[in-house]
Parts: C-alpha cells; sequence; structure tokens
C-alpha cells in the first residue's frame, strides 16, 4: 500500500512541476518583447470573437498567444512572408466597450486564414511597416552543375 501511495505522490509531484515549468516558460515567451493586441478569427458575427493577447515578432511571423489560454506555444502562428494588409478600420458598436475608438482595426489575410487585428496606433504603425519591409521572396539558387 504503502508503494502505490509513493508512486501516487511522485507521479502528482512530476505533474505540478511540469505545470509550473509550463507556466513559467509561457509567461517569459509572453513578456518578452510583446506587444498587447485584441485578435479574432474571420468571419465573425459582429462585435464577436475578439480575444485579448500578445504577438511576438520574429525574422520569419509572428506569433500570437491568447491571454486566457493555457497552451505552452502560441495560439497562431503568421509566417511574414505570407501577409497580406486588407484594409483599415475604426472600432463600432460592442467594440468600443473592449477598444478604444483610436486602435485602427486591420484586416490580416494569409495562408488561408483571415483575422482582424486591433493595435494601438504606434503598434499598428510598427506592425504595418514589419510586413510590408519583409524580404522579397527568393527563387531558389542551384548550385552549378560541374561537368567533368
Amino acid at each position: 500500500m504503502t508503494i502505490v501511495i509513493t508512486v501516487v505522490c511522485v507521479l502528482v509531484g512530476a505533474i505540478a512541476l511540469w505545470l509550473v515549468a509550463a507556466f513559467c516558460y509561457r509567461y517569459y515567451v509572453v513578456r518578452r518583447g510583446s506587444t498587447s493586441v485584441i485578435l479574432r478569427r474571420l468571419p465573425a458575427d459582429e462585435g464577436a470573437g475578439w480575444r485579448h493577447g500578445v504577438i511576438v515578432y520574429g525574422d520569419s511571423g509572428v506569433r500570437y498567444f491568447r491571454l486566457s489560454s493555457l497552451r505552452m506555444f502560441a495560439d497562431l502562428n503568421l509566417r511574414r512572408s505570407r501577409l497580406e494588409l486588407n484594409g483599415k478600420r475604426t472600432p463600432v458598436g460592442t467594440e468600443l466597450e473592449i477598444m478604444s475608438e483610436s486602435m485602427p482595426i486591420a484586416t490580416v489575410e494569409g495562408e488561408g486564414l483571415r483575422v482582424e487585428i486591433a493595435l494601438e496606433r504606434e503598434s499598428m504603425t510598427a506592425f504595418q511597416s514589419w510586413v510590408e519591409s519583409r524580404p522579397p521572396a527568393r527563387s531558389l539558387r542551384r548550385a552549378p552543375r560541374r561537368h567533368e
């Protein structure tokens, strides 16, 4: 009986340790160089589906972390080379309950995914610049063949 209790205690301890490590990892990733954002996937009903989170920029893409998510990794990954900004608008109706009137909302498309993101004005300018300054698509270069 004591062996069973010992095994159960070890398993519970290991799970608790893993959960603490996962929480610390996510907290570290989310807090390091992130930008606050409100995002929703499209299509969505008017004013519905908005989720608070943060985005973390990288050279090849942006990762979105929902604040209320328990996932260890990003909830959404958007590759920079595939992103397109398709217009901006201002919040309307019930959206004004969760964001300020001065927050621009941009429609972003890429890889079969459509989302709307709401950022503070300065952050939206930075996001737009980041998307537009992406490197051009490169063709694969082949090494020249040696004729022997």
